[in-house]
């Protein structure tokens, strides 16, 4: 069975960042889809449930109400392995292309107040496991240590 693209990035040397995880086309159209790696892969411990679950509301709704990415979001989620999440966006892109989305959505997430946008169990399969304090510790942590300081190293993936 052939590995899939994901499998075949080295985790071993991946470093936090943001990336382009790999480019389909869709009718006539390019989807990105961007690996937000939060985590070091195998070197630290991954993201919790609920603070993942409650970073993937908010920055869905983030980009779901924002003017220009909007219509050019194709999907916001969490990865199974819980370093981070994928982003996916109409368009071919370069991780440089996303950097000012990517910082204003964390910069929204770690600053917010007030309840989480779906978190009632009539729009939310599991509304219970959400932490909000961690999301906004972790969201905080990324900006600040990663996105802020991003270099080659954070934009592309190591050779294997």
């Amino acid at each position: 069975m052939k590995k899939i693209e994901s499998f075949q990035v080295n985790h071993l040397l991946l470093k936090r960042g943001i990336y382009v995880s790999r480019k389909d086309i869709v009718g006539e159209n390019t989807v990105t889809t961007f690996d937000i790696r939060m985590k070091e892969p195998n070197n630290e411990p991954v993201i919790n449930t609920a603070e993942l679950h409650a970073i993937e509301h908010l920055g869905a709704t983030f980009l779901r109400n924002h003017k220009q990415y909007d219509t050019l979001t194709i999907y916001f989620g969490p990865m199974g392995c819980r370093t981070g999440l994928y982003v996916i966006f109409k368009g071919d892109l370069k991780s440089e292309d996303v950097v000012g989305i990517i910082k204003e959505m964390f910069e929204f997430i770690m600053n917010y107040e007030g309840e989480i946008p779906g978190a009632d169990p009539r729009s939310c399969g599991n509304y219970l496991d959400m932490n909000m304090p961690m999301a906004k510790y972790e969201a905080a942590k990324f900006y600040k240590e990663v996105i802020c300081n991003l270099k080659e190293e954070n934009l592309n993936y190591p050779e294997n």
